[in-house]
């Protein structure tokens, strides 16, 4: 067995050689074409002074050469450090002041970010020596690896506060991959499949690697446009896709979905916000069922997944947790509830991170007794599967009530003509926070309709006091969430000047 992720890449590029690795844009790589470029990236970085345990960043979008990056840097034994090509300069210098990358290598689009990190002692470069090293000769290296060695650090998203670096090592990535083969046997190296995330996110890191491991081939994309993701979907064959319930939104809203070809999609998971009864019938007449996960990047990823068996009948819940994985859900006091009692949701397993990077006043917060504290709201049935209900940050209190911005959100987005809806709560001298809905729609929506159809389906005191609606799309995170801190700094100067809808 694999005990390191160069080990599994080695293994591949003995066994089949000349199946693909990688596909970005035009471009394809194979197993073995991967094993050598990578290791002379790792040769390069040696050659230059990276010693295990460095940190080598990265400010880019998907490219054979990032790609070919991140695994030549785990090759060396240095901890990889990707971070989004979205992030301001000043946010970029914050993160790299903490992890002090030696190397911080860019698309040539962010060399102007070059002379800032160059300031705090970080060497910076772009791709282009990286993806010269593809085809050329030179020396090879691989680094001596152990596998609780750290490979990655993930900035979170920082959906609700400023980001911290989440630590992978080899073995949690192993055993995420592991438990997700025993989990869907089909994914190995007949796997074709569509990965959506950018490389700097915990989803397109760790399916970089986990598609590598199992040795299936895997097609990432530069930033996702709904056309191409169909295209993709049917001409390339894909049978595995996962993705925010966005993506199969916009995928399914494309004027060619109904007669697409989707019949090798055998896997199609979705997480990261509720999804709709209707999304989930428009891709079942498709033959696909999308199937609930839950996970969390101090996870490792997605932990829990709802069976084939439940997943039509219960589109809220997201499955028992994986053969490795431990759920609970517990009180305030750190003490089990019973059925379907709502608490914070706990994670114990192989997969859950090491630690925050630097930070061990929140990894001791986080992580206590082995068991992954996720500040996630969620309940857990007599069947045992999870449902999640909110981000405990995201729960709105209201005179004293609270209210959960995810279950109102869940309502306002069954209006019709509601494209997509954040919740957050607004200061109120009554009640302390009151919810603010902000909806994106083309469409001429009736605000006093959409009030009438909240008191049907909610308690009075969860129906919005606020609702904006907005023709732009809602600003979202490089992770697909929608980024709800700029909206409550953007709605705490505009609430004075807000109508009250009730």
């Amino acid at each position: 067995m694999a005990q390191t992720l160069i080990s599994a890449l080695q293994w591949w590029s003995r066994e089949t050689p000349d199946h693909v690795a990688l596909r970005v844009a035009d471009t394809a790589v194979t197993f073995a074409e991967l094993d050598r470029w990578t290791a002379r990236v790792a040769a390069w970085l040696r050659d230059d002074g990276v010693q295990p345990g460095d940190r080598v960043g990265t400010i880019a979008g998907t490219s054979l050469a990032h790609c070919a990056l991140l695994i030549g840097s785990v090759r060396a034994g240095a901890i990889a450090s990707p971070l989004s090509p979205r992030l301001s300069a000043r946010e970029t210098i914050e993160f790299c002041e903490d992890t002090a990358p030696r190397w911080v290598l860019t698309d040539a689009d962010q060399a102007g970010k070059h002379e800032g990190l160059n300031a705090i002692g970080c060497r910076t470069a772009t791709l282009a020596p990286i993806a010269a090293l593809r085809d050329g000769g030179g020396p090879a290296f691989t680094a001596d690896a152990a596998p609780d060695d750290a490979v990655v650090i993930i900035a979170t998203s920082g959906s609700t506060a400023r980001p911290k670096g989440v630590v992978y090592t080899h073995r949690s990535m192993l055993a995420y991959a592991q438990e997700f083969a025993i989990e869907e046997p089909f994914i190995g190296s007949s796997a074709r499949i569509l990965a959506l995330p950018p490389l700097s996110t915990s989803g397109g890191f760790v399916q970089l690697m986990e598609f590598m491991v199992l040795g299936a081939t895997a097609r990432f994309e530069s930033g996702f446009d709904a056309e191409r993701a169909l295209k993709l979907l049917q001409d390339e064959r894909i049978n595995a896709f996962q993705g925010v319930p966005l993506f199969f939104e916009r995928i399914a809203a494309c004027e060619g979905f109904a007669a697409a070809d989707l019949s090798e999609l055998k896997f199609t998971s979705v997480g990261g916000a509720p999804v709709s009864r209707a999304l989930l019938d428009i891709w079942q007449q498709k033959g696909c069922l999308l199937r609930q996960i839950y996970g969390q990047t101090e996870a490792g990823g997605a932990i829990s997944i709802m069976s084939k068996q439940d997943a039509a009948q219960h589109p809220e819940k997201a499955g028992r947790g994986g053969m490795f994985t431990e759920l609970r859900v517990v009180d305030p006091e750190g003490r089990s509830l019973p059925p379907n009692e709502l608490g914070q949701i706990l994670i114990r397993g192989p997969s859950v991170m090491k630690e925050y990077w630097n930070n061990p006043e929140a990894t001791a917060k986080t992580l206590i007794d082995g068991w992954l504290h996720t500040g996630d709201l969620g309940r857990i049935d007599e069947n045992g599967n999870l449902s999640f209900v909110d981000r405990m940050k995201d729960i709105i209190i209201s005179g004293g009530l609270n209210i959960s911005a995810a279950e109102v959100e869940r309502v306002v987005a069954g209006f019709d003509g509601v494209f997509e809806v954040a919740v957050i709560g607004a200061a109120d001298a009554k009640f302390g926070e009151t919810p603010l809905a902000i909806i994106h729609s083309t469409l001429p929506l009736q605000i006093e309709q959409i009030v009438a159809h909240c008191n049907r389906n909610l308690a009075d005191y969860k129906v919005p006091r606020y609702i904006v609606v907005e023709a732009e799309p809602l600003p979202r995170l490089p992770t697909g969430k929608i980024a709800k801190p700029a909206l409550r700094a953007r709605f705490a100067a505009l609430l004075p000047n807000l109508p009250r809808v009730r």
